[in-house]
């Protein structure tokens, strides 16, 4: 009769701490890689924050153009002509009064 010893094999404990170490990595990876939890999070609120600044930038846009089609030939708006002429040119009216 053999008497076989209760304690694992060298061959088990080397293979479970492979197979631990693997698995620690790749779960470290999927959290905190460049293509990990974290990293999704983080480009879900930047394309919040981008999109954000695209409507404020349409916004600035429609005003422009606004502007712009009031000083057209087509349809010109007298009080905003004067007063983008006394802004650029630094003129001020004889009624009018500066304040500093």
């Amino acid at each position: 009769m053999t008497l076989r010893s209760a304690r694992p094999s060298f061959g088990v404990l080397i293979f479970f701490a492979v197979t631990l170490s693997l698995s620690a990595y790749f779960t470290f990876a999927a959290v905190q890689g460049d293509f990990g939890l974290f990293r999704r999070a983080e480009i879900v609120v930047e394309g919040k924050k981008l999109a954000q600044e695209v409507d404020g930038l349409r916004t600035e846009v429609a005003r422009m153009e606004n502007l712009t089609l009031r000083l057209s030939d087509e349809f010109l708006d007298l009080d905003l002509l004067d007063q983008q002429s006394r802004d650029v040119l630094g003129l001020v009216r004889s009624d009018e009064i500066v304040v500093n």
